[in-house]
């Protein structure tokens, strides 16, 4: 049964207020953060930072300082041990372990009732009813969806509170509805062991009449191939022949566009880029010919920004969604229902438009190259890799990057390690061709290619099959949303996986 056309007046209706976002950004965000002000005024952070007088942002600016995760572990910490009213009213059983970086030390991100509701499930709704609305012609609620999460962590939890990958999260709340129209089983999808998942998803769902898919691309991948062994298909739409759009995140989709062509042969296959953290649910694709995402602003998440080169001053600008410019580089700050206070995520955001406000993830905040001035994002890092494939033939499948300060014959450079899925006609074309295109994006890395003065080209090491896989496998990151760190200016990570690459 095809329960799309019966749920399409909810979707429209929700699109139409979508709508409003191009023409009142600074009145729907200044009525969120009067509502979150409101809401945690009787919390000891409502207290101690004098709640009860803030009546306008300016006020919430001057009051309350910047924060990371150093500075609200303490309440954190509290709040995982059962006490309410810490920095958002009432209790907080729920709490995500954040995927964004490979260190071992883990970060615990609330995850409260009311953030469950109206940022996290308000934010998946959008994603059907924005795709819908795109797509007059769906049938996505005639079967299945694919969701592919991570896993509770057991050895986390405290006598009153749960952890787990925020998808583990979601799926463990989901209304009896949703479970109705997702697979795999709860019990499969929240297993452990990632591979273990993969074959139990691939031999549960070849059955089902799977219609979508989504997860994080490199991890999906891993499963539609093992689909493709278990069944014996040469595409996935032979197995799941309605299937009709993936939802992804979690890591830039371009060096895996070609890879999911093949896999999914159907032409009319349709992809849609989100924004989904652990803190929140932030962005959506709303176009499908514009890559850039929706910011989603009438959620219980109010939005700040500090400009990129600002970011580790120790008294930083800070500007409100409505005074910030398209083109720039900024890292982003959130208030939300999950007692997050202008929280830095750590990711870097720029704004192609502001009518209504869109953004494409630059980077994160840690996740950069700048030993010698030049200044290298992951975006940069993205095109770059992009043009090289294009032109080599190559597929990208992983990679990371990190300056070598000075080799044995004084030379300085950036170093690449790359797995690809299909290895270019030349290593030596692909690692010209990357770095000759980062110039042409980068003036800042021109400048400091110029004449090989004070770098050199970079240098372009393949890695072995499986190397990422492993190295994240050895760290007890496999499957559910963690990533690999594609920047770095230490050369920590590098160093360990090159180590396995011998």
């Amino acid at each position: 049964m095809n329960l799309t056309p019966f749920a399409k007046p909810l979707f429209n209706g929700r699109v139409k207020k979508i709508e409003r976002y191009a023409t009142a950004t600074e009145a729907i965000q200044r009525d969120v953060l009067k509502r979150l002000v409101g809401e945690a005024v009787s919390t000891e952070w409502g207290i101690k930072h004098n709640y009860s007088d803030i009546t306008q942002y300016e006020q919430f600016a001057k009051q309350v300082g910047v924060q990371d995760y150093e500075t609200l572990k303490g309440y954190i910490d509290r709040m995982r041990r059962g006490e309410r009213d810490v920095l958002w009213k009432g209790g907080c059983k729920w709490f995500a372990k954040s995927s964004g970086t490979t260190n071992d030390k883990s970060k615990f991100i609330p995850v409260t009732p009311t953030g469950l509701q109206n940022v996290h499930y308000k934010g998946g709704f959008d994603v059907v009813a924005t795709y819908v609305a795109n797509n007059p012609d769906s049938r996505i609620l005639s079967g299945r969806a694919l969701i592919l999460g991570g896993s509770h962590s057991p050895n986390y939890n405290l006598h009153n509170s749960l952890v787990g990958d925020l998808s583990a999260i979601l799926i463990e709340n989901c209304s009896p509805f949703v479970n109705m129209l997702r697979v795999p089983k709860k019990e499969i999808a929240l297993l452990g062991d990632f591979e273990e998942k993969m074959d139990k998803i691939a031999r549960s769902a070849s059955v089902k009449n799977v219609t979508n898919l989504s997860g994080v691309p490199s991890w999906m991948m891993a499963v539609l191939k093992h689909l493709l062994d278990v069944t014996g298909k040469s595409s996935v739409d032979e197995v799941w022949p309605n299937l009709e759009v993936f939802f992804h995140g979690g890591v830039a989709f371009t060096p895996y566009r070609k890879q999911y062509h093949q896999l999914i042969r159907n032409s009319n296959m349709k992809y849609v880029e989100t924004y989904n953290a652990s803190e929140g649910f932030f962005g959506i694709q709303n176009d499908p010919l514009d890559p850039a995402m929706l910011l989603m602003i009438d959620y219980d998440t109010f939005y700040e920004f500090i400009p990129f080169e600002d970011i580790g001053s120790p008294s930083p600008r800070v500007l409100p969604l409505w005074e910030v410019e398209v083109g720039k580089n900024y890292a982003m700050l959130i208030s939300t229902s999950c007692g997050l206070w202008r929280y830095m995520i750590g990711d870097t955001v720029r704004f192609t438009s502001k009518d209504p406000y869109k953004i494409v993830i630059s980077g994160r905040t840690k996740h950069y190259i700048n030993a010698f001035g030049e200044e290298l994002i992951v975006e940069n890092a993205e095109k770059g890799l992009e043009k090289a494939c294009s032109e080599t033939g190559a597929k990208v499948l992983d990679y990371t990057a990190a300056p070598v300060f000075m080799d044995a014959n004084a030379q300085c450079r950036h170093q690449w390690l790359i797995e690809f899925a299909e290895p270019p006609t030349s290593v030596e074309t692909f690692a010209q061709i990357l770095d000759t295109t980062l110039q042409q994006i980068n003036s800042d890395y021109e400048a400091k290619r110029y004449k090989n003065k004070t770098m050199q080209q970079l240098e372009l090491v393949v890695a072995r099959e499986h190397l990422f896989s492993d190295w994240l496998k050895s760290k007890g990151k496999l499957g559910g949303q963690h990533k690999v760190p594609r920047l770095s200016n230490s050369r920590q990570h590098i160093e360990e996986l090159l180590e396995m690459n011998k």
